[in-house]
């Protein structure tokens, strides 16, 4: 087979392979598939209990892009604490991920950014490289051929605003008047999926107060013309929602000067209370970059000293993001997953074979259990009167538990033998009973919230970068599905509202979409061993689907992968790219939990793993199969590499844990909805 080109992008689409049905099944690399899997399955075991944290959790760097490192610089300049270790560590860093027509991508092997390469210029600037440096040039010109600084999102020229690199007035005005709006009305914050309503509310004050620091250079060489930086463009139609919303836009803009200073004012003050009142136990907010970046800003306009102690934990938050590599670069974490990592990584261990009671898989049930959150957070909006139960995906993050890290945390403690049963069961009554009650009325379950689908945020024209609500999506709910499972609530009324919501889901060709991550092979192998655990025969037509897309989207090599360019171009690169080893890992335990553990696709796959794993144990892996927001914000999970590989083999050697009984059952357990 030849690789052929996607006409939207330039970009080289490998070849799909034959389905299995269409090659010889007597293939005789399956000769000692099961004996490679073995010493693989060891190697990686070994080298994944060797990297767990003595206080029992495990963590891989969150590799993300170049805007977080230049957002870092811009947020110090602007403060006035930018040191120039922190800088020569930056410029290392940005310097290094440029390509070579001078553009930076946002994900590996991705085209060049608009935004993403406006601001690594200035960052750069920042750290001192001339702007007629050969890699500078590059990189004007490519932006200059883009349409410019006025052609990148909002965010970026808000970043520009904050030094009179561009006007205030020519951005969407976010008054901070929103903090009032009740939540049955449209476009109140809680209307925000939790990400962006952190990031709105600090930014409705600084785009309030419209600070300028003086810019230390200008950059005329990033507009097509200096002289005319922002040519007008016409409105969309008026019939249009973005039409509709680029004219509201305006009109608040002409109200800002009539809104009275006492109101403005009070406005501010109860947005910096509600910023104050979610900074984390750690000093960060929400467990992500950017929200704690723009409150930091936020709560500094609004009179907080450097020195005042929500600043000062604030900002030693931030320096907690920074991971500083051999070669002297600084780079830094969007946000960090020990939880995610932890409970994906005892999974990937009691699968292969690790003995439930095995010290390190204790140490990290007790590091999972202590993490449990039990306090009201932000879901509590829509849900007053559900008890909380739950986890988050960071180290602090009380505010925001996750439905998609609870339910996989619960599948994780399960696996374990603890001296303290009761323990874990009432933690785990508590997350069931929760995440029944975070379920949306169509039957599915969203990532933090509940029926977080208003068709409005998405319009604003503040909101050009990234999806803002968080809908339902099907490997979340997938991943609740079997949970449900595990606790022998399988037939709960409730869980076969979630079973019937995936069936409808399912895409034309047999997949699913991925919304956490790349993409329709995530989803697929998310879907696929929930409906299975759940009770769905392996003949069911939907599993069938399946089986038949993920076949014929295996790579000639025996793995699997797929490009993030499927999250635009769907039909020219759903289930294709270079094979991955958690990519790969995600198709086996779709086949697996199929009934394929004797097809030749499988088998190919399992020899992949075997073959491409590292003398050390690990696998090495460039690519990002992480999602943050489709398209828009690509991650690459440093552990996603170790972890789903060593979850496919110990199921292709042991099984799935759940063919015989549900975990609870297997441990003792009565299942129950309740919890204390």
């Amino acid at each position: 087979m030849t690789a052929t080109t996607d006409g939207s992008t330039g970009a080289t689409i490998p070849p799909r392979a034959a389905a299995a049905s269409d090659t010889d099944s007597t293939d005789p690399l399956a000769a000692g598939v099961p004996e490679a899997a073995e010493r693989a399955a060891a190697r990686a075991t070994e080298f994944l209990l060797a990297r767990q944290d003595p206080e029992g959790w495990w963590k891989g760097d969150l590799e993300t892009n170049v805007t977080m490192d230049a957002e870092d610089l811009l947020l110090r300049q602007f403060l006035g604490i930018l040191d120039a270790a922190t800088t020569r560590a930056t410029a290392l860093f940005i310097r290094g991920a440029q390509r070579e027509d001078g553009a930076w991508a946002t994900f590996y092997g991705g085209p060049g950014d608009l935004s993403a390469t406006v601001e690594a210029y200035v960052a750069l600037r920042l750290a001192g490289d001339a702007p007629d440096a050969p890699h500078m040039a590059r990189a004007s010109a490519w932006v200059r051929e883009r349409g410019g600084i006025a052609s990148a999102r909002v965010f970026t020229r808000i970043w520009l605003a904050l030094f009179g690199w561009w006007k205030w007035e020519d951005l969407p005005e976010l008054p901070p008047e929103l903090i009032w709006f009740p939540t049955w009305l449209p476009l109140n914050i809680y209307d925000f999926g939790c990400w962006a309503r952190q990031t709105i509310v600090p930014l409705t004050i600084v785009s309030a107060k419209r600070p300028v620091r003086p810019a230390p250079f200008p950059l005329d060489e990033l507009h097509t013309d200096p002289a005319n930086p922002n040519p007008p463009k016409p409105f969309a139609p008026l019939a249009s929602w973005d039409g509709a919303f680029e004219r509201l836009d305006r009109v608040v803009h002409r109200l800002r000067k009539a809104v009275p200073r006492r109101v403005r004012r009070a406005a501010m003050n109860a947005a910096a209370r509600w910023i104050v009142e979610r900074q984390e136990n750690d000093g960060c907010w929400g467990g992500i970059q950017p929200p704690a970046v723009y409150s930091v800003i936020a709560l500094h306009l609004m009179g907080y000293d450097l020195r005042h102690p929500v600043m000062r934990a604030g900002l030693e938050s931030l320096d907690r993001f920074a991971v500083w590599r051999e070669d002297g670069s600084r780079m830094i974490e969007a946000c960090q997953s020990p939880v995610w990592d932890t409970c994906l990584a005892v999974i990937a261990l009691a699968d292969a074979g690790v003995p439930a009671d095995h010290p390190k898989l204790l140490k990290a049930a007790d590091w999972m259990l202590a993490e449990e959150i039990r306090r009201p957070g932000d879901w509590s909006v829509k849900r007053p009167g559900l008890p909380p139960g739950g986890w988050a995906f960071e180290f602090h993050n009380d505010n925001y538990p996750d439905i998609d890290d609870t339910a996989e945390v619960a599948l994780a403690l399960r696996r374990v033998s603890h001296p303290q049963p009761d323990r874990v069961d009432g933690a785990i009554a508590r997350a069931v009973r929760w995440n029944f009650g975070m379920q949306s009325k169509n039957g599915a379950w969203g990532a933090f919230d509940v029926d977080n689908t208003s068709p409005f945020p998405n319009r604003l024209p503040f909101c050009d970068f990234g999806e803002v609500i968080d809908p339902p999506s099907a490997d979340v709910t997938a991943h609740v599905v079997e949970m449900m499972a595990a606790e022998g609530l399988a037939h709960d009324p409730r869980t076969r509202r979630g079973i019937a919501w995936l069936l409808a889901e399912q895409e034309a060709d047999g997949s699913w979409f991925g919304r956490w991550g790349v993409n329709y092979v995530y989803g697929t192998g998310s879907v696929v061993p929930a409906l299975t655990a759940a009770g769905l025969p392996a003949s069911h037509p939907a599993i069938r689907r399946a089986v038949h897309w993920l076949q014929q989207a295996q790579n000639d090599d025996g793995g699997w992968g797929e490009d993030l360019r499927s999250y635009k171009y769907a039909r020219e690169w759903s289930g294709r790219g270079a094979s991955t080893a958690s990519q790969t890992a995600w198709a086996l335990m779709a086949l697996l939990a199929a009934g394929e553990r004797d097809s030749e696709a499988v088998e190919r796959g399992v020899r992949w793993l075997a073959d491409t794993q590292r003398d050390d144990g690990s696998w090495d892996e460039p690519y990002f199969t992480g999602t943050g927001f489709p398209w828009d914000f690509s991650i690459n999970y440093h552990l996603y590499r170790q972890v789903f590989p060593l979850t496919a083999l110990g199921r292709y050697l042991h099984g799935d844990p759940f063919d015989k009984a549900p975990l609870a059952a297997r441990r003792g357990v009565r299942a129950t909805a309740g919890g204390s």
